[in-house]
């Protein structure tokens, strides 16, 4: 098994703990706080994603793009870091009164006060991690990043049950990032790295201008429906648009935050070879749309049991709004590549460029559409999604000779999984009087069903996907052979001593 899968191995352990123990807390929570309640800290939860983007100003991927690293960069980029969280942090004590008056909420007050105290742990956590996944060393984030979540949920429901309302979540977040730096620290006790430097910090705030630049844009964008219908309309929308937003994002979940950590160091680490990035990226596009394209339709389709099963009755009216952006989001397959493939190939630049394109007039769509309601916003993503997605594959498409031929090509097997994978579904979709609304076993056998046309899918195409799947399954077993092996010799030796 090579470096790569093993890391894939690490990092997807990590995610898919993560995603129990996020799911799991959800779940409760949902039942412990009210859409008004859950609106709230989905204000906060917005504000801090946008803070978010500031606070790296690119350190993170500039450590792990930088074709050779030193001390002094690790040092300069970790300064810069710093004060940009310092800055943030006395913003965020600052606002906290206005932020409360603009929304009419005066628990955003303490809400926003609090969660800058996260500001204080992510310049150190954030450099370690980048370090981690520049030299895949995804033991360390794996073991860090479970017992973070592990407290956060923790945390979080611990304090709802006693009365702490949407301030729970908040001391969990806050709970959760120092669990992450300590655990870091922990791994790497080199403290050094922390020293204050200035030296090369040109460079660092070159390429933190257009990487920060392109996150902020691409971030006030994923959060603009919250901020946008906290204003215009309550903040029980905007819990249930946040809630259809989690349930649409089961994808990212369960693949994207699987992949995501390992594909920029892998990218990079491919341009730095000089080989041609294009095979890679048609063979990435190929994996993830028939894995995306499938999850997004069954979503689509069982968004009613769903919604039940994780949230409870009192957010059915997120369904409609599930169903909208799960179809929407089709588009988005290839999304997740753009950006290590354009830093890859030298070009931070066009990222920030096609942002700038695409997202201001999705933003001017989505403040129409939030005058006409919830559902119209969801159903603006039908414009504003397809239109990123394009404008982001014209660019890649100039960076590394590729066509809209290529890109079929390596798609059609992929459109026939989505297909067969859909087949079940719709059978009991007819059973059922063609209602979208599913019993429990219905719904079991729908997911069934779909997971047996979805691998019918995989054989009938003799899609790459399945040979890659056989991979981690061997290395899973190998994986184990080798842990069953390590458990003998211990005990053989311990047998051994006198």
């Amino acid at each position: 098994m090579n470096r790569f899968h093993q890391s894939l191995v690490l990092s997807a352990a990590d995610r898919y703990g993560s995603l129990v123990l996020l799911l799991g807390s959800m779940a409760i929570l949902s039942r412990l706080l009210t859409p008004q309640e859950f609106g709230v800290y989905s204000i906060i939860s917005a504000l801090m994603a946008l803070a978010t983007t500031l606070r790296e100003f690119g350190g993170a991927n500039y450590l792990i793009q930088k074709p050779a690293l030193s001390e002094d960069c690790i040092r300069s980029a970790f300064t810069i870091t710093f004060l940009i969280c310092c800055l943030l942090a006395a913003g965020f004590f600052a606002a906290s009164s206005l932020v409360a008056s603009f929304f009419g909420e005066e628990g955003l007050r303490e809400g926003v006060a609090v969660s800058a105290l996260n500001f204080f742990l992510v310049p150190f956590s954030i450099t370690m991690s980048a370090l981690f996944r520049r030299e895949m060393a995804f033991e360390a984030i794996a073991v860090s990043s479970l017992s973070a979540n592990f407290v956060m949920a923790l945390t979080s429901v611990g304090l709802a049950t006693l009365g702490f309302s949407f301030m729970g979540p908040v001391w969990g977040a806050v709970a959760g990032n120092l669990t992450m730096t300590v655990a870091f620290l922990a791994y790497r006790r080199n403290i050094g790295i922390f020293r204050p430097s200035a030296r090369g910090w040109r460079e660092v705030v070159s390429f933190g201008l257009y990487s920060s630049g392109t996150v902020i844009i691409n971030v006030l964008y994923q959060w603009s429906p919250q901020l946008i219908l906290g204003r215009v309309a309550n903040l029980a929308a905007v819990g249930l648009y946040g809630r259809a937003v989690n349930i649409t994002q089961i994808f990212d979940r369960l693949v994207l935050n699987v992949l995501d950590p390992v594909i920029l160091p892998a990218i990079a680490a491919e341009a730095r070879t000089g080989r041609q990035l294009k095979p890679t990226y048609l063979l990435a596009v190929e994996l993830l749309a028939a894995l995306h394209w499938p999850c997004l339709l069954v979503v689509a389709l069982l968004a009613d049991p769903i919604v039940r099963i994780l949230f409870g009755s009192q957010w059915v009216d997120a369904v409609i709004l599930v169903r909208m952006l799960a179809l929407a989001s089709l588009s988005l397959f290839a999304a997740c590549l753009t950006y290590p493939v354009l830093v890859s190939t030298g070009r931070v630049r066009d990222t920030l460029t096609a942002s700038l394109i695409s997202v201001p007039p999705s933003l001017l769509v989505m403040v129409v559409a939030s005058f006409f309601g919830i559902q119209a916003v969801a159903a603006s993503a039908f414009l504003t999604l397809p239109l990123q997605a394009g404008t982001a594959f014209l660019f890649v498409c100039r960076r590394i000779d590729l066509g809209i031929a290529d890109l079929a090509a390596a798609l059609w097997k992929s459109a026939i999984v989505a297909a067969t994978t859909m087949l079940g579904v719709a059978l009991i979709v007819g059973i059922n009087g063609f209602s979208l609304t599913f019993s429990n076993s219905a719904f079991v056998a729908a997911a069934l069903l779909a997971l047996v046309g979805w691998c019918l899918g995989l054989v009938m195409t003799r899609h790459p996907l399945l040979a890659k799947l056989m991979l981690a399954l061997n290395s899973d077993r190998l994986i184990g052979r080798r842990l069953a092996e390590f458990r003998s010799l211990r005990s053989r030796a311990r047998t051994a001593q006198p």
